[in-house]
């Protein structure tokens, strides 16, 4: 089993930021995002000012990609300044370029999500880009982070869009999950697949189900409510342990090969909810089961047709599952294997399905 060493979540809790993490030393480097740093500078000054703290502090502003220039430049700062802990303070960029600057200076990592859009926070990994923005590669990590704090009351002041979307990313994780132990694939960190991680993704599964809709009216009205809190651990904690300790299959595939097209602008956790009933037509589950997965989706506002991904031509589909299937991607966990022309079916299939229930 893999999972941060601390996992602190709850309405105000950047409040008590130096309560919870000054074992790891008195100078720290925030790698923060423009509206990271906006969301929670004042909070975290504020815990250091209510423990009588004079720790060094130095916030830097990143240049809004995990690329290899940029991290780089955070490790000549960890170096120069003597830096003991990098804090992430942002979304998934931040966080990655956070992960990599911690591993490569031998220092303490601490991540801070303002958006509950991923799963990114809790996991061993990033993805680490080019200075001109392509794609480098994946840089798995010994260990997860060291710990990850969760504001409650900052993501209840983000937009609801993120919080949907992390909604869809956290779908994945049960089915995604339950096809790799299925086939006794590895997990994604190339071990085993243990109870503990299917028992985690099952119960990401079940709280999505159960608190979506008043987590999203919660956020609507920026307020923190239980429900907001149990979607925030799902989108966080859940996911991220349940993904790192069991595995992808399908669902995140299908992101991949969507990114192939080059330009689209749909969140990931949208491409991969409408993955995940994909991956339930190529399974060839229940109508009850698909129906329960797709009603949820309709419900928190997931998508169910290729239209509402931004694809629209037969091509495009075929583009999808020819990449979707290239050797090494998590597709080849299923049972049996998926050819280009079994997911382009199932493709279809689904958008079918989602057009029906939409009465187009």
């Amino acid at each position: 089993m893999r999972e941060p060493l601390k996992y602190v979540q709850g309405k105000g809790a950047l409040l008590k930021f130096t309560e919870e993490m000054g074992y790891m030393g008195h100078r720290w480097l925030f790698v923060c995002s423009k509206s990271g740093y906006k969301a929670c500078h004042e909070k975290i000054e504020q815990s250091f000012e209510d423990t009588g703290s004079d720790d060094y502090r130095r916030y830097e502003i990143f240049g809004g990609i995990s690329s290899k220039g940029e991290i780089a430049k955070m490790q000549a700062i960890v170096e120069q300044d003597e830096i003991d802990t990098v804090v992430a303070v942002g979304g998934g960029s931040a966080v990655d370029t956070a992960k990599a600057t911690a591993y490569y200076t031998g220092k303490h990592v601490v991540i801070i999500p303002t958006v509950a859009a991923t799963d990114a926070p809790c996991t061993g990994l990033s993805v680490i880009y080019n200075d001109d923005g392509t794609f480098d590669k994946y840089l798995f990590y010994p260990t997860n982070p060291d710990a990850v704090m969760v504001d409650s009351e900052v993501i209840a002041n983000a937009p609801v869009s993120f919080l949907v979307a992390g909604m869809g990313d956290a779908l994945g994780t049960y089915f995604e999950g339950r096809a790799s132990i299925r086939t006794e694939s590895p997990s994604l960190e190339g071990t085993g697949i243990t109870r503990a991680g299917m028992a985690l993704a099952r119960l990401c599964y079940e709280t999505l189900r159960d608190y979506g809709s008043q987590a999203i009216a919660a956020c609507e009205k920026n307020v923190v409510t239980p429900a907001l809190d149990a979607i925030i651990e799902a989108n966080v904690y859940l996911s991220g342990v349940g993904a790192d300790n069991v595995n992808c299959a399908a669902a995140h595939s299908f992101y991949n090969g969507l990114t192939a097209l080059g330009g689209h602008s749909a969140p990931h956790g949208c491409c991969v909810a409408f993955g995940t009933l994909v991956q339930l037509v190529l399974e060839g589950v229940s109508q009850d089961e698909f129906d329960e997965v797709q009603d949820f989706c309709l419900e928190v506002g997931l998508p169910v047709t290729l239209e509402e991904l931004g694809v629209t031509t037969d091509e495009q589909i075929h583009t999808i599952a020819e990449n979707a299937c290239a050797p090494g991607e998590t597709i080849h966990n299923l049972a049996g294997d998926v050819t280009p022309d079994e997911l382009h079916a199932a493709i279809v299939a689904a958008d079918a399905l989602g057009r029906k229930v939409l009465g187009k």
